[in-house]
């Protein structure tokens, strides 16, 4: 494949602006999570969609059954959506995708912003689930497929950047709002959300389609087309298209067909889905969901002053983590130092707010406590968890079932969401069980469990394109012989792929010239 190590980052502009669009997907994504969880704080919302509580430290409270479903049927319709990507996948480009996305998400949104009824609200809950359940899919799927090596880890951890960035933008202006009495305090929070999705709807019409998804439809030329819009202008793109189809052609050969069974057909395809969808799960097996979506709410339960200006600082140190991780990721191992350090990092942490709450109680103490163990939580999972997991769930599939792969992967990464965020109210929520930051016990031995399973199973592939994953695969290497496998056979098979393109070309260009001088003598 053609060499682009040499070449600088100002001559990929069209690759960073296509990618730079498809990085609004989890800034969308973000938005929605950081500020459902503060709007449950809210008396203006409260006073509608909740009721008068003694127990509750502003007054006012919701029913522990309304808060699972007011925060849990985002990730479920995200999980359903997912789940189906790959059907919606076969039929319909990435770009499509996301422009349905952009419409289903603005739908559920007027839903939101115009009931009092909190059936209806559910139903908005669970329609913009499926509008995200789309834009965390697609927009990964886009710049797996379209970036280079050398820039794929970049973009995916601009990719977790801007989850965390719409994260504090939605707490920010949460915050900001939070002490209107009326509607208007969770009507305006509710208001961005129509911004992002009219962007991108109209910026994915100014970029191509995926040009692995176009070579896979058996859409050659186009693929092509494709390639050379997001490459630099001189850039081997034959080179580089004749390794796409030569890898998906080298897969039908050998694997079958294109479909949801296909995944656990046969060893190697069964073994890489497993590995896409433990990956993407490490991040609801951290725990970290439930801190995302309640943070604002725990920390009003556990007596922290300002809690929504404590919610602000801890997205802040998410979004410093991510930038500390881009510089670390570029000269260790991701597998080893980043994933299995930070999920025990995170479990250790949990495991002592948990202990400090449970000796001492509810108060300030204790609040400053939560608060700075909560911040060093949050820093360890954006620079060492959350990046990595999406990356190496998509990443991990094989090029013909990427669709299928990383849309189950991240169908059950949003199961595992939802499973948090809509068991979290039984045990924080003072109406139930009331433990607060105890629950930190239940995350411990999930996080080591998580760590053991990267050490033992997850391999290492960074800097190596999708067709070296490829190879990796076919060979049965075990995980920890990844990182120094030395691949040869990609250029080997790809040397007979572009000998037979050209020869097509070479055809092709003959046929028009006897097409052209067959037009040109009937004129005559």
């Amino acid at each position: 494949m053609a060499n682009v190590a040499n070449v600088t980052w100002r001559a990929h502009w069209r690759l960073f602006l296509a990618c730079g669009i498809m990085i609004l997907s989890p800034f969308q994504y973000g938005i929605d999570f950081g500020m459902i969880g503060g709007l449950q704080a809210m008396v203006g919302f409260l006073k509608i969609f909740g009721h008068p509580s003694t127990k509750s430290v502003s007054g006012w409270n919701l029913s522990t059954e309304r808060q699972q479903l007011i925060s849990s049927l985002m990730t479920l319709g995200a999980f359903i959506s997912s789940a189906l990507a790959g059907v919606a996948a076969k039929w319909l480009g990435r770009r499509v995708c996301l422009v349905i996305a952009c419409v289903t998400c603005c739908v559920a949104n007027i839903i939101m912003m115009t009931t009092q009824n909190i059936g209806a609200l559910y139903v908005g809950r669970l329609v913009i689930g499926l509008a995200n359940g789309y834009f965390m899919t697609f927009s990964q799927l886009y710049i797996q497929e379209s970036s280079t090596a050398e820039y794929r880890g970049l973009f995916l951890s601009g990719f977790q950047f801007f989850t965390s960035f719409g994260t504090l933008i939605g707490t920010i202006v949460d915050w900001a709002t939070a002490k209107r009495p009326d509607k208007s305090s969770y009507l305006i929070p509710l208001g961005l959300i129509y911004v992002v999705p009219v962007i991108i709807a109209v910026g994915v019409f100014f970029v191509p389609e995926s040009p692995r998804w176009l070579i896979l439809q058996g859409r050659y030329e186009e693929g092509v087309k494709s390639l050379a819009w997001l490459r630099p202008d001189g850039f081997d793109v034959d080179a580089e298209a004749a390794d796409i189809r030569s890898a998906i052609e080298r897969e039908k050969e050998t694997s079958g067909g294109v479909g949801m069974v296909d995944m656990f057909k046969n060893p190697v395809d069964r073994r890489r889905t497993m590995l896409a969808v433990g990956a993407v799960t490490l991040q609801a097996a951290s725990g970290a969901m439930f801190i995302i979506a309640y943070k604002a709410y725990f920390l009003t339960m556990a007596q922290v002053e300002n809690p929504f200006a404590m919610s602000n600082v801890l997205s802040t140190l998410g979004l410093v983590a991510i930038i500390a991780n881009s510089i670390i990721i570029k000269r260790y191992g991701r597998r080893r130092v980043l994933l299995m350090t930070g999920l025990l990092i995170c479990g250790v942490l949990q495991l002592i707010v948990a202990v400090v709450y449970d000796k001492h109680g509810r108060s300030r103490t204790t609040g400053k406590v939560v608060i700075a163990l909560s911040a060093m939580y949050m820093f360890s999972y954006n620079g060492m968890i959350a990046t990595y997991a999406w990356l190496a769930g998509g990443e991990i599939p094989t090029q013909r079932l990427r669709s299928h792969t990383f849309g189950l992967a991240a169908a059950v990464g949003f199961c595992g969401a939802w499973l948090t965020t809509f068991t979290a109210p039984y045990f924080i929520n003072p109406e139930s069980l009331n433990w607060g930051p105890r629950y930190g016990y239940i995350w411990f031995p999930s996080c080591v469990i998580a760590a053991a399973w990267v050490f033992f199973f997850l391999p290492e592939v960074k800097n190596r394109t999708l067709e070296e994953i490829d190879e990796m695969f076919q060979a049965r290497l075990p995980a920890r012989k990844f990182k120094t496998y030395k691949c040869v056979g990609v250029l080997a098979v790809d040397a007979e792929t572009r000998k037979s393109i050209e020869e097509e070309k070479a055809i092709q260009v003959f046929q028009n010239e006897k097409v052209a001088a067959e037009t040109s003598v009937a004129k005559e």
